[in-house]
């Protein structure tokens, strides 16, 4: 019988008395232990998993925690006055012995579960997981307790602030963008001034002119654009 399991994010086609070195496990020498996700089961019938084999696992004992061969490092920067760098790099590995090949069981053996060491390295409480059932129960826990955390580390979020409404336009006004010279924005300046009609500006003075000048900014259009004159010929 052979398996396919995955560890350490590789996998490995392991039988029974294999000997076999992966990504560092949290496991001492002697230790027994055992590899839940499995990829594939072969023997008298194949079995492939979707994507795992349920309640299918490896045992294998722990022989030593060993270092990979010399890999070299080597950096060189292609410019003048460059700089250069070399590097040894041992990956520290995990020399196991395979024992026994589950197709089903696994979840009741009771041999604490192959974790990798990297996954043990961030502060925390410490946990051993012994067989899938453990496995279950614990991720069951993270995910009920995880609204209830997220809502109290959470700030709460403040409401959106109503967008200003737009003022509705005047009954009984002119378009007064008929007159020369006037645009959208020079229309809602005089509005804003309270004027609205063509009647208004007929009815100006030379003093009414001069305060409009001066109060909007107008700089001479007024009399320029000749705004009195066409508002008297809009009012007949």
């Amino acid at each position: 019988m052979f398996a396919v399991l995955k560890t350490g994010g590789k996998q490995y086609r392991v039988k029974s008395g294999d000997m076999l070195r992966v990504e560092k496990l949290a496991a001492d020498a002697g230790e027994k232990v055992q590899f839940n996700e499995i990829l594939m089961v072969g023997g008298d019938d194949l079995v492939v998993g979707a994507p795992l084999v349920d309640d299918a696992g490896v045992q294998a004992e722990v022989v030593d925690q060993i270092k990979g061969d010399k890999l070299i490092h080597y950096v060189k920067r292609r410019r003048k006055h460059s700089s250069q760098r070399k590097k040894g790099h041992r990956q520290q590995l995990t020399l196991l012995r395979v024992t026994d090949i589950l197709a089903s069981g696994a979840g009741k053996s009771g041999v604490k579960a192959a974790v990798g060491a990297s996954a043990l390295g961030a502060p925390g409480p410490k946990v051993t997981m012994t067989n899938k059932t453990e496995e279950a129960e614990l991720a069951a826990e993270v995910h009920n307790a995880a609204p209830e955390a997220t809502a109290e580390a959470a700030p709460k979020a403040e409401p959106k602030k109503a967008a200003p409404k737009k003022a509705a336009k005047t009954d009984g006004a002119d378009d007064l963008k008929e007159l020369s010279g006037v645009g959208p924005a020079l229309e809602k300046k005089l509005h804003e001034a309270g004027v609205t009609t063509f009647a208004q500006i007929a009815a100006w003075t030379e003093a009414d002119i001069a305060e409009m000048d001066e109060k909007l900014s107008f700089k001479g259009r007024i009399e320029r654009e000749g705004w009195v004159e066409q508002a008297k010929e809009k009012t007949k």
